[in-house]
């Protein structure tokens, strides 16, 4: 099989054998939504101003291949909103060579530092966080070569901006208000990657308060109820900047929110959301979505699409969200229903490409497979300043 848009290490992590076993058949009752004609399975979609590449073969799209070739070659190549994110780029290197919740060597004191840095582990195993750890702006948080998990809390993001999480584990956050990533207030410029989520007290993802510019790809969500939460409350009218891009990830039988979106805009592409346990997304206040040739596979719970009406604190009226489903495939007999498509964003208005296969089994192989945490090597820091 060739590999598109993501890096597979050659010998399966931990858990991999246990996706291909619980792949599901794709022989189920299955429709493609083509609204307005705007896919053809074996050509691919155009976007209305920008190409967005994809199409027939496997090979013909190579998403994020080149960013494992180098250490840095991560900053700066998200795809969508989060694309300017640079992360650490331009500081230091600092390695982790502890698991303690905190002190000197500790992932902690990488991220509170003010200036710029790389953070890498050369240390494998579980760090439990006893309180939210809070990451300045400018860190990339590297996982890639060694295996660390995250538990007992999650990352907090606030007020900050230009930071890249790549290959890390999150489980078992506990506590009110505890998610495995949150970001919040007014941060923008960040990228979430090939990261593994799971079992949190509340979100395993929340983006609210203003935060935007952000991008979560390649990412596997599993065991959990409120999945990720876009927009927290109708009376936060300021997240109406809001803008959110989330693509090739794998919501794996999580309860709701893939996602629940209030007031931002938001473009889904090439995400794989099966045996959801209410809905797989939700459209609430003024948000706008835009899904893009994902794959939407029933279990129990049928209902793709969901629509909420809240009230914004600054309207008279209640009002709900809108969707446009172009290009997706809906299997074992999920419904959708399109609200409002007209009055959704389009997404070439605010970045010119972006790459996006056909729905197909293939895709849905690759998306089980190389979602989440990965085991691959790290790649060498060409002129790493030390």
């Amino acid at each position: 099989m060739r590999v598109v848009w993501c890096c597979c290490s050659v010998y399966p992590s931990e858990g991999e054998e246990d996706r291909r076993k619980n792949k599901k058949n794709t022989g189920s009752q299955s429709h493609v939504n083509n609204q307005a004609g705007l896919l053809n399975p074996q050509q691919g979609v155009h976007g209305g101003g920008g190409f967005v590449r994809g199409g027939g073969s496997m090979g013909e799209s190579a998403l994020y291949a080149h960013v494992d070739s180098a250490l840095r070659s991560l900053a700066g190549q998200a795809e969508g909103f989060g694309r300017f994110s640079i992360g650490g780029m331009h500081g230091s290197l600092y390695c982790v060579t502890s698991l303690d919740d905190s002190g000197p060597g500790t992932l902690r004191e990488g991220c509170k530092q003010k200036e710029p840095l790389w953070i890498v582990f050369e240390v494998s195993g579980i760090i439990q966080l006893s309180s939210y750890l809070r990451v300045s702006s400018y860190k990339t948080i590297d996982g890639r070569g060694q295996r660390i998990k995250l538990m007992g809390k999650g990352l907090q993001l606030k007020e900050c901006e230009h930071v890249i999480i790549n290959n890390l584990e999150f489980e078992g956050g506990r506590g009110h208000d505890i998610d495995g990533i949150q970001i919040k207030p007014n941060s923008r410029h960040i990228w979430i990657d090939r990261c593994s989520l799971s079992n949190y007290d509340d979100g395993l993802i929340d983006i609210t308060r203003g935060s935007t510019d952000i991008t979560i790809s390649r990412c596997h969500f599993f065991n959990h109820d409120k999945t990720m939460l876009i927009g927290a409350d109708p009376s936060h009218v300021g997240d109406r900047r809001v803008k959110v891009t989330i693509h090739h990830c794998f919501f794996d039988g999580t309860n709701q929110r893939h996602p629940r979106v209030r007031f931002g805009k938001v473009h889904l592409y090439n995400n794989y959301t099966r045996n959801w346990g209410i809905y797989a997304v939700c459209a609430s206040v003024e948000s706008q979505i835009l899904s893009q040739c994902n794959i939407y596979e029933a279990g129990n719970k049928k209902v793709a699409f969901k629509y909420l009406t809240e009230k914004a604190a600054d309207r008279e009226e209640h009002s709900s969200g809108c969707i446009r489903s172009e290009g997706d495939l809906f299997l074992n007999g999920a419904q959708a229903s399109q609200q409002g498509p007209e009055n959704v964003f389009k997404a070439h208005e605010f970045y010119p490409t972006w790459t996006v296969e056909s729905p197909s089994d293939a895709l849905r192989e690759i998306i089980q497979l190389c979602c989440g945490w990965q085991s691959i090597q790290r790649p060498p820091d060409v002129g790493i300043v030390r």
